[in-house]
């Protein structure tokens, strides 16, 4: 498949490693990048993000074939594998630069999210209320090399079987049917 009929998604929701690890298996999605977004300085370097100098979130960008799989199974996704009822935090990780937020890159997309997170709502599927915010995609600086494909680089490592591990069992228990064989 061309990139030019592929669609992009921008989602932050905690440490890029997991993310980028869960929307990975996902079939219909093509390539997903790490990087930082939704920040105030060109360039950010990973060390300046992660000690919540620039503004930016932690976020991925995923290229996806709308033909396999819809913006809203994504989003289904971005809600089940992570808590978006935490302000400027995921488990350990705290900071605006791990918030939950969703870089739309249209008004369909935008319409989307927050459909979906009127139905989570209304459905009660939290114990609080969703607090993920919604933006207008900035500019995507893509992360060094060492931090693009960690999970599938260092599958043994203590944090990928502590932290990214749970988030792919839940994964594999909600979307069994949507993972690439």
């Amino acid at each position: 498949m061309s990139d030019q009929n592929l669609e992009l998604a921008t989602f932050a929701n905690g440490c890029f490693w997991c993310t980028e690890a869960v929307f990975q298996r996902i079939e219909g999605v093509e390539k997903v990048k790490s990087g930082f977004t939704g920040g105030n300085i060109k360039n950010p370097p990973y060390r300046e993000v992660v000690m919540g100098r620039t503004g930016h979130a932690e976020a991925i960008q995923v290229s996806y074939n709308p033909e396999v799989v819809d913006y809203k199974t994504l989003l289904y996704v971005f809600f089940s594998t992570h808590d978006p009822t935490t302000l400027n935090r995921q488990g350990y990780d705290v900071g605006e630069q791990y918030r939950s937020e969703i870089f739309y890159h249209s008004e369909s997309q935008k319409n989307c999210a927050v459909s979906v997170i009127k139905e989570l709502e209304s459905e009660e599927i939290f114990d609080d209320k969703i607090v993920t915010q919604l933006s207008q995609v900035s500019e995507f600086y893509t992360a060094e090399e060492e931090h693009q494909n960690f999970y599938n680089n260092f599958t043994e490592n203590r944090y990928c079987q502590l932290v990214i591990e749970p988030k792919l069992t839940t994964l594999r228990k909600k979307f069994s049917h949507q993972l690439k064989s």
